[in-house]
């Protein structure tokens, strides 16, 4: 058979900024739309192809459709091929999303490898891809491979330390000069903080306690002492002071 036309296509990661774009397992590719309509037919399927980036230039497409390398065969082929699409979705006129996720199915282990799977890729990488549209009688039209993919490198729970690092006798000192420092300061605000409020109480008492301490004068007049009764006086009733008895006046003459 003929070689497939190689396309001047170069998948590539989006340079826009995207939730996701690389993780540990799975990375994002720009979708190539109205790349292959001069190529490809209605009945055709376009394939992504997978592979070790030191590994791509050994790639040999399938023949056909049967001999397709399946995920599974990823750690001893080093290569695979995934998202088996129609060719009409990648189409002008075919609305489609933006990006395409590569390895954004978890459950394909779980399908003993009797399809095609998008599963996680078990490495870093890095990994190149490039798209190959396939039809009845094998390759019909390829890209070109897209420059190497390096995905985030996840933490192992093996590599953390559950027992915290012992600290010098140098940074015992200076933390427990710290902590006094600490507690010093504190309590300076506090008594400073207490001062004020007791003076602010004080100050609102309801005045017996400063009227009682504080020296005044007043105008107070004592009672006047009882004056001695005059001779020949008598007391009137209550209240009416005393008065002296006059004489009887003398009788008139007849």
């Amino acid at each position: 058979p003929a070689p497939p036309a190689l396309l001047p296509y170069v998948p590539r990661v989006p340079t826009t900024a995207l939730p996701g774009k690389l993780t540990a397992t799975t990375f994002a590719l720009e979708r190539p739309c109205c790349v292959f309509d001069r190529h490809a037919n209605a009945s055709d399927a376009v394939w992504l192809v997978v592979a070790f980036a030191n590994a791509s230039a050994t790639f040999r497409n399938p023949p056909s459709r049967a001999d397709v390398p399946r995920y599974e065969q990823l750690p001893t082929a080093h290569s695979y091929m995934t998202l088996e699409t129609a060719a009409a979705a990648y189409a002008c006129s075919a609305p489609s999303p933006a990006v395409l996720r590569v390895g954004g199915d978890t459950a394909c282990r779980g399908q003993g490898g009797q399809d095609p799977c998008n599963g996680p890729l078990p490495s870093p990488g890095p990994y190149r891809v490039k798209f190959l549209v396939m039809g009845c009688h094998g390759p019909k039209a390829e890209t070109r491979w897209s420059d190497p993919i390096l995905l985030r490198r996840a933490g192992s729970p093996s590599t953390i330390d559950p027992a915290p690092a012992r600290r010098s006798s140098h940074v015992v000192v200076i933390a427990s000069v710290l902590a006094s420092l600490g507690a010093a300061l504190a309590t300076a605000v506090l008594g400073t903080v207490g001062t004020e409020v007791w003076g602010s109480l004080c100050h609102q008492d309801s005045g017996t306690g400063t009227f009682a301490h504080r020296s005044y004068r007043t105008h107070h007049v004592p009672p006047a002492l009882p004056q001695p009764v005059p001779p020949g006086c008598r007391c009137s009733p209550p209240g009416l002071g005393c008065f002296v008895p006059r004489p009887p006046a003398p009788c008139p003459a007849k």
